[in-house]
């Protein structure tokens, strides 16, 4: 790739991911996929699996066994909850937390319930009904929860979109929350709002519905459980039973429903463990928003577009455990919004690398189209990756070297016109004698040309296609070329030389960033185009090396030893070949093998 194509490429790709860093920060402010994002947190509970059950909390449900064993209505009266509260206190509760509101008398009930409060002791209440200072009406006011040692707190949860419950406030409408206060009289001391890392913390779900221990209310009443069940424990006290209508979605219960009771015990658990479950620090989601979106754009810098998704996609797997990692250690760090860029970034980056590679391939198609035949073109493509390099490479090829015998001297007499034509007409034909017989056109050299067998593309049967090519430039296409210049009237036409041999070169680009050409460099290229110039003054049009018909898998039947012959920049002579079918009528008499061994080029 060109280095300004790489600066456009690396432009563009870095504005691929400046773009996506920009939507995925700017769809975090607007919150435009926070349902998404909270729902991967319920993915990520999913994950984490089930934890065991808590130690030192207890549910007491009213279930359904409840309603079977009582045979009463809801609401219940509320002499049967003052007997469960002295059950508890009994059984040595630390803390009793009451999901059941009690905020309008009912009668001398009232007051038994309350008494019962107050020998338990450490009462929580629960209720949604606050006035604007956050005061309560729970069995006729808190001053009168004050003089028990009770208290009122606020048990509204927010929902997510779908009424999923996953946090829990410090406080509603000026009165803290259930599960703060009861986590307060639990330790024994205040907690401050900060700990909850914002306004609302996420509930750390100890697992699905039923994870915690739990025991029928009526089995309470009945004194159906163990002497240490309660001991010294947070008792929370609910209704679990589905037709009271206080089951839920939340982050942990997945296709189920989690009471109203355990999901307040999962919040107290939280509270309790100082709220584990945080979100990032700031700054973090957007530093991981940048760093996934560039993930694809550096990936394209030096990878073709595909094996850049690819990285994307791995880097994203990676990013997933990383985030749920996090999670197990207690960090709710941002998953779509990173994602999202990710995507952007990868989906602009393949966009822009394939645009780019289209536009590369049509820049290489139509280098090499000039040089080597359509087929040959796309298997070079079809071989170039990441970037379309083409550099240098070592190959064992047949070079050969053509020249016009005379027309140097025939130009000097003729308009540049004409000269132009008989060589487009000439070029024309021996460029197609090479490219039919799967050469590369290196570059033409005044009135003559260099052509490469075995490059680009790697060709077993390199000496024979060169061969093959020379045979018929001299045995058809000259013969052409020289009856169109005579019907032009340009005279009787011309005879050419051709050279052959073979072995090692390094072919690929050369040239600077504005030019590149193709080439070939070694003593094999000097050694054909010396070869080329022995024919001269020869009756043989065509000289073969020693090691061009080594390489030939079949010799022509009229293959014939020439002479050793010395070659300018060679230290030993070296043993040339030729087709006599091809050799002047009076070859016989005109070949002197004594002369020929003499020539230098």
């Amino acid at each position: 790739m060109r280095p300004g194509l790489n600066r456009v490429r690396l432009g563009l790709f870095l504005a691929a991911g400046l773009a996506a860093v920009a939507l995925g920060v700017g769809a975090e402010k607007a919150g435009v996929l926070s349902s998404q994002e909270q729902s991967t947190v319920d993915v990520r509970f999913a994950v984490r699996g089930s934890q065991s059950a808590p130690p030192g909390i207890v549910v007491v449900g009213i279930d359904a066994a409840t309603f079977s064993d009582l045979r009463v209505r809801w609401p219940f009266p509320r002499i049967l909850h003052a007997k469960l509260l002295d059950r508890l206190h009994l059984a040595g509760a630390k803390v009793i937390a009451v999901d059941i509101q009690f905020t309008e008398p009912t009668g001398p009930d009232d007051l038994k319930l309350y008494n019962a409060a107050g020998r338990a002791g450490d009462v929580v209440f629960a209720t949604t009904e606050v006035n604007g200072t956050g005061g309560t009406d729970v069995l006729g006011g808190d001053a009168n929860l004050r003089r028990i040692h009770a208290v009122a707190a606020n048990a509204l949860l927010p929902t997510d979109a779908g009424g999923v419950i996953r946090r829990m406030p410090y406080e509603v409408e000026n009165l803290k929350s259930f599960a703060v206060v009861t986590a307060e009289r639990a330790l024994g001391h205040t907690i401050p709002a900060s700990r909850l890392g914002g306004p609302q913390a996420w509930i750390d779900y100890a697992g699905p519905p039923g994870t915690f221990k739990s025991i029928s209310f009526s089995h309470v009443l009945a004194g159906k459980f163990s002497p240490d069940l309660f001991r010294g424990k947070v008792v929370v006290v609910g209704p679990v039973a589905p037709s009271l209508q206080d089951v839920h979605p939340t982050s942990a219960s997945g296709s189920q429903l989690m009471s109203g009771a355990e999901i307040q015990a999962n919040g107290i658990w939280t509270a309790l463990r100082g709220f584990p479950l945080k979100n990032a620090p700031g700054g973090i989601n957007e530093l991981l928003i940048v760093l996934l979106a560039l993930i694809a754009p550096l990936a394209s810098i030096r990878l073709s577009p595909w094996r850049a998704m690819a990285v994307a996609i791995g880097s994203g797997a990676v990013f997933a455990v990383a985030v749920q990692l996090a999670f197990d250690h207690g960090r709710v760090l941002g998953f779509v919004y990173p994602l999202v860029a990710l995507a952007v970034s990868t989906v602009g980056c393949v966009v822009v690398g394939s645009v780019l590679e289209a536009f590369e391939r049509a820049r290489i198609r139509d280098l090499f189209g000039r040089f080597v035949p359509e087929q040959v073109v796309d298997q070079v493509l079809a071989q170039t990756e990441d970037g379309l390099h083409l550099g240098g490479t070592l190959r064992v090829c047949t070079m050969m070297f053509t020249d016009l015998r005379g027309f140097t001297t025939f130009s000097e007499a003729r308009s540049a016109e004409d000269v132009i034509s008989i060589l487009n007409y000439y070029f024309g034909e021996m460029s197609q004698a090479v490219l039919d017989h799967g050469g590369t056109l290196v570059s033409y050299l005044g009135d003559g040309m260099m052509a490469v067998f075995g490059a680009p593309l790697d060709q077993a049967d390199h000496a024979d296609r060169a061969l093959a090519a020379a045979q018929e430039m001299i045995r058809d296409r000259l013969p052409r070329v020289n009856a169109w210049i005579g019907e032009q009237g340009y005279g009787d036409g011309f005879r050419m030389g051709v050279g052959l041999n073979s072995g090692p070169i390094m072919s690929g680009n050369i040239g600077s960033e504005r030019r590149m050409e193709y080439t070939t460099i070694g003593d094999t290229v000097n050694t054909a185009s010396r070869l080329e110039g022995l024919t001269k003054g020869t009756p043989y049009s065509i000289f073969v090396s020693d090691s061009t018909r080594t390489h030939l898998h079949e010799e022509p039947h009229d293959l014939v030893y020439v002479a050793e012959l010395d070659v300018r920049g060679k230290s030993e002579k070296v043993k040339v070949w030729s087709l006599h079918s091809l050799a002047a009528d009076d070859v016989a008499a005109a070949l002197v093998e004594a002369d020929l061994v003499t020539q230098t080029v």
